[in-house]
């Protein structure tokens, strides 16, 4: 029989995604998995922004949103490790104050990782009713499939409006977490180190932290839902072009998170919703107005 408990857990490590470069990076949610390594799906992810239309603290407001579907899945490729991968489909659009308009859209920016399990982990087909630990520290690469255009950062502070960053990027991830029979808490850390494409354009170096406390309700045999409550942080290096500091480029930004999940049988559906707490990004020349995502996933 298949364990209830452990058919939760996918959307816990994915909530993040960067500023600086989140157009380009549709894989940079967050990286990891719960105790189910074995799933795929889809995943929409949609965030709104607002920035600058021009360098003058009395410029213009342009409204930006960014769309990301994204096929995601985990496979398990022995008990200790597991294979991450992550290919997105960008769709963004923004609004100017002359009431003009731009969308771009595209192939993102793919990302594979791969994970180790450091504690042993109960197998999905087993019940257990004792606390249990896991620790997963992994790494990978996002490659430069999805296109950067120059051009679409003129008359705007926020680099990130784009399909995709052009550079080969390294990413370093570990994950923790704690469950006891249908509680639970997971927490994350990953650093994606960021490298120079070809149009001599870098992106600042990123890390993202987060933790989520959840708990499982039965409703039936076949039937579970998971409500979760989450904080996330995500901090953003200088970027560069031509090997100059970009001014106004880099930030920080402090997000709560509420979610649900259900799961039928083999497959989980959730809702997140993310708002901002604190942040400083860009200056304040950008603001993070909200995020959301829905995925539909099926458990292998």
């Amino acid at each position: 029989m298949k364990c209830p408990d452990h058919t939760h857990y996918e959307d816990l490590f994915y909530d993040f995604c960067d500023t600086c470069g989140c157009g380009s990076s549709g894989g940079s949610m967050g990286y990891g998995t719960g105790l189910n390594n074995n799933f795929f799906g889809l995943r929409y992810i949609g965030q709104e922004y607002r920035s600058r239309d021009g360098i003058f603290a009395d410029s213009p407001w342009i409204q930006e949103n960014f769309n990301t579907l994204q096929a995601w899945g985990n496979f398990a490729l022995t008990k200790k490790t597991l294979l991450n991968i992550i290919v997105p489909y960008q769709f963004h659009n923004r609004s100017f104050p002359d009431n003009t308009s731009q969308e771009i859209n595209g192939l993102g920016d793919i990302s594979i990782l791969g994970f180790y399990n450091v504690l042993p982990v109960t197998p999905d087909s087993i019940i257990s009713i004792t606390p249990e630990h896991y620790i997963q520290i992994g790494g990978g690469i996002k490659m430069p499939t999805g296109k950067y255009d120059k051009a679409n950062n003129t008359g705007s502070v926020n680099p990130s409006f784009q399909v995709g960053n052009g550079s080969w990027d390294y990413i370093f991830a570990m994950n923790y977490g704690f469950t006891y029979r249908n509680w639970g808490i997971s927490t994350l850390l990953n650093y994606n180190l960021k490298t120079k494409n070809p149009k001599g354009y870098q992106f600042g170096n990123q890390l993202n932290y987060g933790v989520n406390a959840f708990k499982t309700y039965y409703v039936s045999n076949s039937l579970a839902l998971t409500p979760q409550l989450g904080l996330a942080g995500e901090s953003y290096g200088t970027n560069k072009e031509f090997d100059m500091k970009v001014a106004n480029s880099k930030g920080s930004v402090f997000l709560g998170k509420i979610s649900l999940e259900a799961t039928y049988n083999q497959y989980s559906l959730g809702l997140i919703g993310m708002l901002p707490m604190d942040q400083n990004l860009n200056n304040n020349k950008v603001e993070l107005k909200n995020r959301v995502s829905v995925y539909l996933n099926m458990n292998l």
